[in-house]
């Protein structure tokens, strides 16, 4: 097996989901390539699958014409979801202050889709999942509100505002997987990721050894 390890690529530059991936203590790569983040899809769970898939197809393209493999590339997209709008990332700090009035005082989801896409004896494979978390915030008041976004926390993360900061000081419950919100549910991805992988390696007991 020591020939023909699995590379595990992270299709995201983000410092949270490399965090998040590293808990598994197996070694990953980091492959980044410019995505665009729209979709015409009104569904939250569709619209974060398309993003998420779209992501890690352009770096599983680019790792065609460098890499013999096999390896897994694994991307994903996270977004908030309030009665039916969808939130991304704010262009700015107006944009920001809206998006957090909206959801003040309010329940809404966050949906994290994670896509893996394997190469595996010259042939891809793909495979992904949606999860969601709950979230509920108190009233912000203006003086947190404000506090808050001269943070700049809030302008490269999903609904304007990150779980694991600042934001903290208006969020009041989160209901199921908490590093879902944070942008990768890693206790999904470890049960979703052997299942995909098991009819590949169904000799290789132990997950961790497959990379």
């Amino acid at each position: 097996m020591e020939n023909s390890k699995i590379k595990l690529i992270l299709a995201s530059g983000s410092p949270r989901r490399k965090e998040l991936l590293g808990h598994l203590r197996i070694p990953f790569e980091i492959r980044v390539k410019e995505t665009s983040e729209d979709s015409d899809a009104t569904d939250p769970l569709l619209f974060s699958q398309e993003i998420a898939e779209r992501k890690g197809q352009n770096v599983l393209q680019d790792l065609l014409h460098t890499q013999g493999g096999p390896y897994l590339v694994v991307s994903a997209d996270t977004i908030v979801s309030l009665k039916g709008r969808i939130y991304g990332k704010p262009r700015d700090r107006s944009e920001a202050r809206t998006f957090l009035t909206e959801l003040s005082g309010q329940t809404h989801s966050v949906f994290t889709a994670v896509s893996m896409h394997l190469y595996f004896q010259q042939t891809a494979y793909k495979s992904s999942f949606v999860e969601e978390t709950k979230v509920t915030f108190n009233k912000i008041s203006n003086d947190l509100m404000e506090r808050y976004l001269d943070t700049g926390d809030s302008l490269d993360k999903a609904g304007a505002y990150g779980i694991q900061g600042p934001s903290l000081t208006f969020v009041s419950k989160v209901e199921g997987d908490y590093a879902n919100v944070v942008g990768f549910p890693l206790a999904r991805f470890i049960l979703e990721a052997r299942h995909f992988l098991n009819p590949f390696f169904p000799h290789e007991d132990i997950w961790s050894n497959l990379f």
